[in-house]
């Protein structure tokens, strides 16, 4: 007579653990009525061998710095990554987390969102900027194992992405500079499916990525994705590979649906409960929805700690590191860093204040970081392509490259959007503090990363200089009209447009004091007069807006200004002061902090009498502080070229229109 025995973690075979993330991933879906089973069903068996056999990572500390990252470049797969984490026993990841999918206030989301579930590296979904974001964490591993030692910094970060996130083209840019700096601790596991939601891939594409990685300088494997000694092998290969590696798995998408596997319908929709039904019978997968058996369970969950001799070795390691060294791994600028900061922008403000210098605002972006770069360890500046002209560069400057990752500039070449992503994935992965550079009308370029990096809450700060019709004989296809202004409108950004060197100098202040929000620094190409020419204590720029020249008595108006038009609204107040009209001018650096400040204050330096604005940008964005009857002096269309100077007067953005608005609307 034999006696069943209850099966053990031993007992739980490869399948088994691969079946339980498609079985989770197909039951959410179904529960959800929405979502895409397909990739998760047709990547577990990766993912499985990663998670099991590879990534050094501990379940109950998520934060862990040496932690390998793992980042879902296909987010719409997110079934995938919520599978693992309630699977490896991630903190606060419930099945009934699975069982909300896609439920407002729900942990689990759509697509993966930072911050808001424990194990999501990143927040995914648009494709190609979750690889181009891996990208820049395995440049910021390097960097910090250059600057810390192997012995806190020793990790790799893999990356999970579709046919889709290979097709956008930001997976070029991503692909080239990862190969040009060989981070071969960067491995790309690409689930070949050759399905993307309109059907098959070579509808849309014939391209050979192996071919296209290989001329990028990236190792490169072809495996088949369901076997899981193969996909073993090929990631120790990765592990010991001097280039980055990219792993093309070939899948079959919705793998086990009998009915539909392999095709665009298991891409983004419900597989319906007969084809699931089908499925369980298909892999063998008895068990009720949701239902995971204990030991299936109990063999993930010794997954989820299998690296803790690791962890607290690492641990003990760290312990010798000085205290606010230890603490500056995940948060390089804590209040000692900080405090450090405003003494030097304090220093900065009191030499410019007594020189007055006439510079144009890249220029005092120099002079402020020649200050900075001192005292924040792991900043990290960069451009794209234009290190001569936005004023990233100082006298520190020590190029990152692949033989080299203790420096302390990147040379981003001609990628924007890249750039801005790398820069993302840097402030993700922890211990530096990345700044780069390009000129403002290419914040179209960068938009998507700049926008996910607000969703993401991570203070990187996006220089972007030659902001206005100020740019001159380059012409409209330069001149960033409408660039500004589109920057106001996503949330959770703080878009900067210093007057001169000491506003410079304050908003530089307030972007690094911004943890959890990214900052746009828009500069000039020309030079400025220093409008700030008393020295102040107080970081005026820090509300926003602020009375820069005040009246004797009740203002007739309030003259607003913005950037390189603060001194035209100053002169404009000189001007009408000869007529007898009192004209206050308010410098207004960030409308983002500004607009956050309350009533009494905004009212106290905007007042109750008419107001004129200036700005060499659209209107746009300026209606909540016009009424009506107030006026607005900028760009109505695109630029033209010529000599900066003789284009404000061209377009009217000048002292005296500036005047004769304010004595219209008060006589």
């Amino acid at each position: 007579m034999t006696i069943a025995t209850t099966p053990t973690a031993a007992d739980a075979t490869h399948k088994d653990m691969a079946n339980a993330i498609r079985a989770l991933s197909m039951d959410a879906v179904q529960k959800a009525n929405s979502g895409h089973p397909g990739m998760p069903m047709g990547m577990a068996d990766v993912a499985t061998v990663l998670f099991t056999k590879f990534l050094k990572f501990n379940a109950a500390d998520p934060d862990w710095f040496d932690r390998d990252r793992f980042v879902l470049s296909a987010g719409h797969g997110s079934m995938l990554l919520y599978s693992l984490l309630y699977l490896a026993g991630y903190p606060g990841v419930e099945l009934d987390d699975l069982k909300n999918f896609r439920q407002l206030g729900s942990k689990t989301a759509g697509h993966p969102e930072y911050g808001h579930i424990a194990g999501a590296e990143m927040t995914t979904g648009p494709l190609g900027q979750g690889l181009t974001t891996a990208v820049g964490m395995a440049i910021a591993e390097r960097m910090c194992a250059a600057r810390l030692g192997d012995d806190i910094c020793d990790h790799y970060t893999y990356v999970i992405n579709g046919d889709g996130c290979l097709m956008e083209g930001v997976s070029h840019e991503a692909i080239d500079l990862a190969g040009h700096l060989k981070l071969n601790k960067l491995i790309c596991l690409w689930d070949d499916n050759d399905i993307t939601i309109d059907g098959a891939v070579g509808m849309a594409s014939s391209m050979d990525q192996i071919k296209r990685f290989e001329a990028a300088g990236w190792n490169t494997m072809r495996i088949d994705g369901h076997d899981p000694a193969a996909i073993e092998s090929a990631i120790e290969l990765a592990r010991k590979s001097d280039k980055p590696t990219l792993i093309a798995c070939k899948t079959i998408i919705g793998f086990g649906a009998p009915n539909k596997q392999g095709t665009a319908s298991t891409h983004g929709a419900p597989l319906g409960q007969d084809e699931i039904d089908a499925t369980r019978a298909n892999i063998g997968w008895t068990h009720a929805p949701f239902i995971v058996p204990e030991n299936v369970l109990e063999a993930w969950r010794a997954a989820g700690s299998r690296c803790m001799a690791d962890y607290e070795a690492w641990g003990q390691r760290a312990e010798k590191l000085e205290a606010s060294e230890r603490d500056r791994l995940l948060e390089p600028v804590d209040e000692t860093v900080m405090a450090d900061v405003r003494a030097a922008v304090n220093e900065v403000k009191k030499t410019i204040s007594a020189e007055t210098p006439k510079l144009a605002t890249r220029q005092s972006n120099a002079k402020v970081l020649e200050a900075l770069l001192p005292v924040i360890p792991g900043m990290v500046g960069g451009s794209a392509d234009l290190t001569g002209s936005n004023g990233c560069k100082t006298s520190q400057y020590r190029p990152v490259t692949a033989d080299d990752f203790g420096g302390n500039y990147m040379h981003y070449g001609v990628r924007e959007f890249g750039m801005a992503a790398f820069m993302n994935g840097m402030a993700l992965h922890g211990g530096v503090v990345p700044y780069a550079g390009t000129f403002l009308v290419f914040a179209d370029y960068s938009r998507p990363a700049i926008r996910l990096g607000a969703l993401m809450e991570k203070r990187v700060i996006h220089v972007m200089t030659h902001d206005s019709i100020g740019v001159g004989e380059d012409g409209p296809t330069h001149q960033p009209v409408e660039t500004v202004a589109s920057l106001r409108a996503i949330p959770n950004l703080n878009v900067f447009r210093p007057a001169d060197t000491v506003e410079a100098a304050e908003c530089w202040e307030i972007a690094l004091e911004t943890a959890k929000t990214p900052s746009v620094m828009a500069m000039t190409r020309q030079g400025l007069s220093t409008v700030r020419t008393t020295h102040t204590e107080e970081n005026l720029s820090a509300r926003g807006g602020y009375v820069l020249r005040d009246t004797d008595g009740d203002r007739d108006v309030t003259i607003m200004a913005t950037g390189s038009e603060v001194e035209i609204a100053v002169e404009a107040a000189e001007l009408l002061g000869k007529d007898g009209i009192k004209a206050a001018v308010v410098s207004m650096p960030c409308m983002e902090l500004f607009a956050a400040q309350d009533h009494k204050y905004r009212h106290q330096v905007l007042g109750d009498c008419p107001r004129v604005a200036i700005e060499a940008a659209l209107r746009q964005g300026w209606d909540r502080w016009l009424a009506p009857h107030d006026a607005f002096i900028g760009m109505t269309g695109f630029g033209a070229s010529g000599p900066g100077g003789e284009l404000y007067k061209h377009f009217g953005i000048t002292a005296d229109a500036a005047a004769a608005a304010a004595r219209k609307r008060i006589g």
